[in-house]
């Protein structure tokens, strides 16, 4: 009886210490990786609990912009070059990688403003297993340092949006899982296509999301700006997109 007590212990402390190591973990569904191309190296230390997966030959190839990944990828070992950002037959082609933002290095933008542009995902979901979003943001302080404020608005293909920021620590304007709104366009599932117009407006007081020609979200600029905020929504403007997504940028502007 002593000896079958004492294998059944170290049996146990056995697999204990195995599920620690992560010995019987299993790998995302689609094999080594998850769904999509690249290894998936931005796991532990990234916010993103699917993990995000570097892709091949990566890098700011478009003249005149920078870009920085979250935080929270940075410390998964993951930088900008995990991701690709390109121009070519007069659209922006983004392809994440690690969640970043894009800026023009020597824009500003100031008093009243809009930034939009137009985004389609080619393939909904290409490249991860749920939704995933991209935007603009504008009020760009600090950029390319620990200490990087912005503000964001971005959609999903399924009807929904977010309004977050980083102050520098992340801050949320709408919720953890953001809201739905019928100006947003749908997929019409996996692997079909799907568009938005995304715009951020500061006009007086007040800041302003609208997607597709309808605002969805209007905030004191109060309630933007301050401390664990924004410095201010002076400052550089651009271009935000989540980890995993394979989105194409045409008319990028601010006026």
């Amino acid at each position: 009886m002593r000896r079958l007590i004492t294998v059944s212990t170290a049996a146990c402390a056995a697999f204990l210490i195995a599920s620690s190591l992560g010995v019987f973990a299993q790998p995302p569904a689609g094999g080594p990786g998850g769904r999509g191309r690249g290894p998936m190296i931005g796991g532990p230390g990234s916010p993103a609990t699917d993990g995000s997966r570097s892709v091949p030959n990566g890098g700011i190839k478009a003249s005149g912009w920078s870009g920085k990944v979250d935080a929270g990828e940075e410390k998964a070992g993951m930088s900008i070059n995990d991701a690709k950002f390109e121009e070519s037959g007069g659209a922006i082609h983004v392809t994440t990688g690690p969640a970043g933002s894009y800026w023009k290095t020597d824009d500003k933008a100031t008093g009243d403003f809009t930034v939009k542009a137009s985004f389609t995902e080619p393939k909904y979901m290409n490249r991860n297993t749920h939704p995933h979003p991209y935007g603009v943001f504008i009020g760009g302080n600090d950029m390319g340092t620990e200490n990087q404020t912005e503000l964001y608005c971005a959609a999903y293909g399924n009807g929904t949006f977010i309004v977050r920021g980083f102050g520098p620590a992340p801050f949320q304007m709408n919720g953890r899982r953001g809201e739905a709104n019928d100006a947003i366009h749908k997929a019409a599932g996996p692997g079909e296509p799907v568009s938005q117009d995304v715009a951020l407006s500061v006009k007086g007081d007040k800041v302003e999301c609208s997607i597709n020609g309808t605002v969805v979200a209007s905030y004191d600029k109060s309630a933007v700006v301050g401390e664990g905020k924004l410095k201010s929504t002076d400052g550089a403007y651009g271009l935000r997109f989540a980890h995993n997504t394979e989105v194409e940028v045409k008319d990028f502007s601010k006026n």
